[in-house]
């Protein structure tokens, strides 16, 4: 069997990161790894404001951040959720995946977790952040000093909470024909955009299950767009990985990314995610047992 060729795929904020990750499936290094060190990258790079360092902080200014990592392999996986205070989650993620017992460790836990491990402690939140945060409560009427005065807060979240989200991930194929991936904010494929749509439709584990039937990774990414679509209008993307390291990414906006590089290249690629419109929604019809019923009523034509 030929030796697999190293791959990485991800959102097209990550392209930075990538020549990083290759370098390591270059040298024959793993998956795992690979996808860590793009996703460290990124988490550190205080001009990208979708994720980590630097990230957009939420309605009360706190910088949150999420990030999960799965051994394609083995199927571990690690994930944190509601961090605070730490430079690179992933690492955090890695080390709930190899070190503990759990899958998912989250705020303070997640914190103490964090500290006892050693993980490497920051500032989250930039001045050029908090601006931008000054800004979003000034366009609803508030400021940091009434959100902190707010009992509640749901009509405000519903006011600034939009498309506006950030998430970057990478997908990885090293040479032994390991996949690995790495999200920050699971073959392999991994979701962007409206996060909540993905854990509705359990969109990557669907995608993969997709992939293991058979189905080309393009029609596996269009699918799934597909699938979100039907829920509601919402920003979604979707990067997909095979175990042959054939990749596919789709989207239901228009002018989204995705980038790609192999260890033969030189330098990663942006290409143009495929897009999937979301057409007209028909009317619902009741369930097939209501409608039996309804035609049971009808007078009958002689």
């Amino acid at each position: 069997m030929a030796r697999a060729t190293g791959v990485i795929v991800g959102s097209g904020n990550g392209a930075s990161a990538l020549p990083a990750g290759m370098r390591i499936l270059a040298r024959g290094g793993s998956a795992l790894d690979a996808v860590e060190a793009c996703a460290k990258i990124i988490e550190a790079d205080t001009t990208d404001t979708s994720v980590g360092r630097g990230g957009k902080p939420n309605v009360l200014g706190e910088v949150e951040l999420d990030a999960s990592i799965v051994d394609g392999t083995t199927h571990r996986t690690g994930a944190v959720a509601a961090l605070k205070g730490y430079l690179h989650p992933i690492s955090v993620a890695r080390a709930v995946m190899e070190r503990t017992p759990h899958v998912f460790i989250v705020g303070d836990g997640a914190a103490r977790f964090a500290k006892e491990i050693g993980a490497k402690t920051t500032q989250n939140l930039t001045p050029s952040t908090r601006k931008l945060w000054v800004e979003r409560l000034h366009a609803v009427g508030e400021t940091p000093s009434s959100i902190r005065r707010r009992t509640k807060l749901l009509s405000l979240v519903r006011k600034i909470v939009g498309e506006d989200r950030g998430t970057v991930n990478f997908l990885a194929l090293d040479r032994r024909g390991d996949i690995a991936s790495a999200v920050t904010t699971y073959g392999a494929a991994a979701c962007t955009g409206y996060g909540e749509l993905a854990i509705r439709n359990v969109t990557a584990k669907t995608a993969v299950d997709r992939l293991a039937a058979g189905m080309p990774p393009d029609l596996v990414a269009r699918a799934a767009i597909a699938d979100a679509n039907a829920l509601e209008d919402a920003a979604f993307n979707i990067v997909v990985l095979s175990p042959k390291g054939v990749h596919a990414s789709a989207t239901n906006r228009e002018g989204r990314r995705y980038v790609w590089m192999t260890t033969e290249m030189d330098e990663p690629t942006l290409a143009a995610r495929m897009l999937v419109k979301r057409t007209a929604r028909r009317p619902r019809r009741g369930p097939a047992s209501s409608r039996a019923s309804a035609q049971s009523r009808s007078p009958r034509r002689p």
